[in-house]
């Protein structure tokens, strides 16, 4: 392991930890909350009903909930458990990909004003925000905006989606894996929309073809773009290994055309985050991130880190995007925050009647 700086805030993990797993329990509530403008949200609770609430973030943008792993990550004896789909993907409607959808209502603005409405809606005062990939962005983002609602902060393979971040993940990783991103490049300027590479933003060029009105433009621009997303994730894992979920041509449709629109318009955060770092002040964090993550250089949480006081950074040595001893750390760090909350005396209210039932409101 490298030597660590100094002082009790930075932690170093090796590899080849086996991630502690809480037991899956079953969802005791679920939903599709309105939050206006035709769009309707998918949440879902499980754990203890009068545990300490825990509301975790998805990565993408549009990755969503999946299977509901995320549930093995928190302590379901301690935590009353809220997962939701972020709007226009998974069991959220419509999704972003439906006839006549307006992209235009989908930025992080407006995710934020969903999580509130789903915060009155569910009548929790406060809550730790847990969030994984772009899930952290969004974290750090409504934390920033809520500060009073937020217990702590749980994020791991930290992202901001700034300008250097996004410009760093669609451009300068390319010269780690030239041959997937000339096939990227290629792909847009053979596209006729006047793409040139270093005459423009690529990550620009592919939300205009996965907005195209042409089926088949973005079924060639969504292969196109999961092709290099498995790449550029792929250092840590072995090699690269395709992700099983983008063979679903519904998911793989969602999940470029929200990941492109948000990257191209540096996820609609001015200023961005590390600009309104000092909204965080008392707010408990654990940024946990893997050295090897080349889609997010170690540099982004470290910057955070620096601008947050109160927060720690674990560096996971061997480890890229996620991996086992990243999981460990990252169950880990919820079942601190949790001791803390506890020891704390914070506090937070219990459920409320709309939580009570299952099905659409």
């Amino acid at each position: 392991m490298t030597g660590a700086p100094p002082g009790p805030a930075w932690r170093y993990a090796a590899r080849g930890s086996v991630a502690a797993v809480f037991d899956r329990t079953a969802l005791s509530a679920s939903g599709l909350l309105d939050v206006g403008g035709g769009q309707r949200v998918y949440w879902e609770e499980s754990g203890s009903a009068t545990g300490i609430p825990a509301l975790y973030l998805h990565g993408g943008p549009g990755g969503t909930l999946g299977s509901g792993s995320y549930r093995e990550r928190f302590d379901p004896a301690r935590f009353r458990i809220i997962g939701l789909d972020q709007r226009g993907c998974g069991r959220s409607l419509p999704l972003a990909t439906a006839p006549g959808y307006d992209l235009g209502t989908n930025t992080t603005p407006q995710l934020i004003e969903d999580l509130e409405a789903l915060r009155v809606h569910l009548g929790v005062e406060r809550w730790l925000v847990s969030g994984v990939s772009w899930g952290s962005t969004l974290a750090i983002a409504y934390a920033q905006a809520h500060p009073a609602r937020v217990l702590g902060v749980v994020a791991m393979a930290v992202t901001t989606t700034d300008r250097f971040q996004v410009d760093w993940i669609t451009e300068t990783v390319g010269a780690i894996f030239p041959e997937a991103w000339d096939r990227l490049a290629t792909h847009a300027e053979r596209a006729g929309i006047g793409y040139r590479r270093g005459e423009g933003r690529l990550v620009e060029a592919y939300a205009t073809l996965l907005a195209h009105e042409d089926p088949a433009v973005r079924e060639g621009a969504s292969r196109a773009w999961v092709d290099w997303e498995d790449h550029h994730v792929s250092i840590g894992e072995g090699g690269v290994h395709p992700n099983p979920h983008f063979a679903d041509e519904e998911f793989r449709h969602v999940f470029a055309t929200l990941v492109t629109h948000y990257w191209a318009h540096d996820a609609f955060l001015a200023p961005p985050l590390l600009e309104r770092m000092d909204r965080l002040a008392g707010i408990p964090a654990t940024l946990i991130h893997g050295r090897l993550d080349v889609s997010g250089p170690t540099v982004v949480p470290w910057r955070l880190h620096q601008s947050w006081p109160g927060s720690e950074l674990v560096v996971i040595e061997g480890e890229g995007h996620g991996g086992p001893a990243m999981v460990e750390a990252w169950s880990d760090a919820n079942s601190r925050q949790v001791e803390r909350i506890e020891r704390s005396g914070s506090v937070v209210a219990g459920p409320s009647p709309a939580s009570g039932g299952t099905g659409a409101e």
